[in-house]
């Protein structure tokens, strides 16, 4: 596929998915998002690929959905443009490597939910994240599912009822993002902890990833029990058992992926 709209470049072990559409704020447009689905699709079943950043050309991150395909529509249309939405975001989470944002200027509704449903977000700071649908009539109601997964009820309860922005800083002291950096740190920062992060066994990070996100909606009870059978088979690993060996034998341990 020939992508118009996005940019996808490989460092070792690292993929960088790069937005670009700056001229229209890196709006979430229909034909973006399948270029995403598409290339999700392709990164999630290569093995040289153990962390994905996803960034911004351009100033800002993302102004979310384009609202140009939000006008004079029926039922129909609006629906397959959200369930293509939520079929990229849910790729977020179920492919095996790590997704890291890496966001300065706006992240804005679906834009700020996109930052919010990948694992890890660093932030440059000038960013400014918010939900303003409420503004315009339209309730950021695919938004709030990420949001108030990120910070918890309260806090997304008032980003989606004002629609004001919350600056980076705030939006660390909320959970919504992991790191605050200047501006002219940003790339190297994300690109340090998504090499330190690619050091790893791929195949212990998709379990990991895998992992995590099964568990977090379960009882304690039901938790304990999925890890537990989880980390037995885990141990069982070729890469489980390299590496506990390397430890033992103070050496550098060779991954292979399974």
């Amino acid at each position: 596929m020939d992508y118009e709209e996005i940019l996808f470049s490989q460092d070792r072990s690292v993929g960088y998915l790069t937005l670009n559409n700056p001229s229209k704020i890196n709006a979430l447009s229909r034909q973006m998002i399948q270029e995403i689905i598409h290339l999700l699709t392709e990164i999630s079943q290569d093995e040289s690929v153990k962390v994905i950043v996803i960034k911004a050309a351009g100033k800002h991150f993302c102004a979310g959905h384009f609202l140009a395909e939000m006008v004079d529509a029926g039922v129909k249309e609006y629906k397959a443009i959200f369930d293509q939405c939520t079929r990229m975001m849910m790729m977020l989470h179920e492919i095996p490597q790590p997704v890291i944002a890496q966001v300065q200027g706006i992240a804005t509704a679906a834009g700020c939910q996109l930052a919010a449903w990948c694992d890890l977000v660093i932030a440059a700071d000038n960013a400014r994240f918010s939900t303003p649908g409420v503004k315009i009539g339209l309730f950021c109601t695919t938004p709030m599912v990420a949001i108030t997964r990120a910070i918890g009820r309260k806090a997304a309860m008032e980003m989606l009822l004002t629609g004001r922005e919350f600056p980076a800083t705030e939006a660390k002291a909320l959970g919504l993002i992991n790191r605050v950096v200047p501006l002219d740190a940003l790339e190297t920062e994300t690109t340090q902890l998504a090499n330190d992060i690619a050091q790893a066994s791929g195949f212990a990070l998709s379990i990991g990833k895998q992992g995590f996100y099964a568990q977090a909606d379960m009882t304690d009870i039901q938790a304990f029990h999925y890890a537990k059978q989880t980390i037995v088979m885990n141990n069982c690993s070729e890469d489980a058992q390299n590496g506990i060996t390397a430890f033992l034998e103070k050496t550098t341990p060779e991954w292979q992926n399974r």
